[in-house]
């Protein structure tokens, strides 16, 4: 039976896994510069998923993922459109920081993305909206559209349907709100985006 206590306890044991996951790629970095990993947050029946790339230093340093300025730039795009943040579930790809923010690496990505497919399959999202082009290109590829992709450019705010074990998902691929952060006129576009998203949280 599925009960919120199941959902919590597989959660909980993926959790401990990454904990104590000593042969994880960023597990000796994550012990040198004694931070946390960062699991994910949010509804444990959410319908909206949100998978970003890797951890920064502010999620790394707290364990909870887009707490920094990428994570007020989310906060506000949820808010425009009436999204309570506690209503979704928020993850990355990769647990752990990369080393000075780098772009996380293919077996880092490999390492990692068990975790995120059992986080899927146990949230079961109705939409899952990756943020940033490596969750774009691993959640298209995971799920069979391969032949769909282009580049985060072409894709930004599109829906993708794709049938997975539990039923059919949606695929929203969002740029990561760090572009914002930095360019204050893509927000504009990140807004409009979202406005996608709306209609999915009803």
């Amino acid at each position: 039976m599925d009960t919120q206590n199941n959902r919590t306890e597989l959660l909980r044991k993926i959790k401990d896994e990454i904990i104590h996951g000593k042969d994880l790629p960023l597990y000796a970095e994550r012990v040198q510069n004694k931070v946390f990993p960062v699991i994910g947050e949010g509804s444990h029946y959410a319908k909206i998923m949100f998978i970003g790339e890797a951890p920064g230093k502010n999620e790394a340093e707290t364990g909870r993922p887009f707490c920094g300025a990428s994570g007020r730039i989310l906060d506000e795009l949820l808010n425009s459109i009436n999204i309570p943040r506690n209503d979704v579930y928020i993850t990355n790809i990769v647990k752990d920081r990369p080393p000075m923010n780098r772009d996380p690496l293919p077996h880092e990505i490999e390492s990692y993305s068990s975790y995120l497919d059992r986080q899927i399959e146990i949230i079961q999202p109705q939409v899952i909206a990756t943020l940033g082009r490596f969750s774009m290109v691993y959640i298209i590829n995971k799920f069979g559209l391969g032949s769909q992709l282009e580049s985060i450019s072409q894709m930004h705010g599109k829906i993708l349907e794709a049938q997975i074990n539990y039923g059919a998902v949606k695929i929203i691929p969002l740029y990561h709100p760090a572009v914002a952060v930095y360019n204050g006129n893509m927000k504009e576009d990140l807004k409009k985006d979202f406005e996608t998203l709306r209609q999915f949280n009803h």
